[in-house]
């Protein structure tokens, strides 16, 4: 199986992954197929969801040869005549100003970027911003008129089963409207440290990512980012990442174009279900810290080799990725506490967060 960024298919990219106002969820009651289909839906959300086009550098393949040569340009087009690599994505607008949400890989290495919205008309966009580790980036384009926009739903209310409504831009066609149901929520796909997916069946494909995934109430809940595809079309299996990740990424882009994360300074694993009997748990849960950084906040606060976190900042941590996601949105000189399991009792320690260093991956 291979998991695919839905990208258009003049790129045929397959690859592993690595704000406006949030708006409460209607009642259940008004989260039914709305009588009649999603026609007035759609009317409502369509003019804010754009078409990305991208133009990007291709580098030239180069010719190994023999070992102890030096490489050589590859077959094809001279070396600086290389036709640019171009590519197409989706995405939705999220202020009457023009702030654009959709995925880093849609925008990533571009050159030039050109957005188009549903009524025709075509502005050239500036990237503010990406987070490859979330795969979310912000644009901006500069309109003399305010533009349509939608807004953020919550998507930690959605539940397995609700109705959802994805708009986008599959395999560059324009406008295409698909629904379906949350298939899961809180998915790991294996893409990275902060995989917390929804699942969906919505029909998503290339063309698909950064597009909006609606609930009934026309707001987004997830922005559509990857498939599992043998084939590279939709099988039913779509991943987008939740609105309530997005708001938080798409603010601090927006701050000065790029993320800052909170830093522990620990390495740390799953607990075993060896442990975990021993403990008397009913199933593993917790970190288990198996270094620490020397000089860092895990230091500073007193955590050492062996400890069991069970809660951060109030949050209970389950698995890994629990942590590693709260630790990383904690603001950076923040203080939080670190419940512990050490030596048969649970201590509760305060930590000052610092800062991550940049990663480029």
């Amino acid at each position: 199986m291979n998991f695919t960024l839905p990208k258009a298919a003049p790129l045929a990219l397959v690859a592993t992954l690595a704000a406006g106002p949030m708006v409460a969820l209607a009642p259940v009651a008004a989260l039914a197929v709305p009588v009649g289909g999603y026609g007035d839906l759609v009317e409502e959300v369509s003019p804010a969801v754009v078409f990305i086009e991208v133009t990007a550098k291709v580098e030239p393949a180069h010719f190994k040869g023999m070992p102890g040569m030096p490489g050589m340009p590859g077959f094809g087009a001279p070396e600086g005549n290389m036709p640019p690599k171009q590519g197409l994505g989706s995405g939705f607008i999220i202020s009457a100003d023009g702030q654009i949400v959709t995925n880093a890989h849609v925008v990533d290495g571009a050159e030039t970027v050109t957005v188009k919205l549903a009524d025709g008309r075509s502005f050239d966009a500036t990237v503010v911003g990406s987070d490859r580790a979330t795969d979310i980036a912000l644009l901006k384009i500069e309109a003399d008129v305010d533009l349509p926009a939608v807004q953020f739903g919550d998507s930690d209310t959605m539940r397995a089963g609700d109705e959802v409504v994805a708009v986008g831009n599959p395999f560059g066609l324009g406008g295409t409207v698909t629904s379906g149901i949350i298939s899961a929520t809180s998915r790991n796909i294996n893409a990275g440290p902060f995989d917390d997916f929804i699942q969906t069946d919505a029909a998503i494909n290339r063309g698909n990512s950064g597009g909006p995934l609606f609930n009934n109430a026309g707001e987004v809940i997830g922005v559509n980012t990857a498939i599992i595809s043998p084939g590279g079309g939709s099988v039913g299996i779509g991943f987008a990442v939740p609105s309530q990740l997005v708001q938080d990424i798409v603010a601090d882009l927006g701050d000065d174009g790029k993320v800052t994360r909170g830093w522990l300074g620990v390495q740390i694993a799953p607990m075993s279900e060896e442990v975990a009997n021993v403990l008397g748990y009913d199933a593993p849960k917790g970190a288990v810290v198996e270094g620490v950084a020397d000089d860092s906040p895990a230091e500073k606060a007193g955590l050492e080799e062996g400890d069991i976190i069970l809660s951060f900042a109030g949050q209970p941590i389950l698995e890994l990725r629990d942590l590693t996601r709260a630790v990383a949105l904690t603001d950076p000189e923040a203080t939080a506490a670190v419940t512990v399991f050490r030596k048969g009792a649970e201590v509760t320690l305060d930590v000052t967060i610092g800062t991550m260093a940049k990663q480029d991956a």
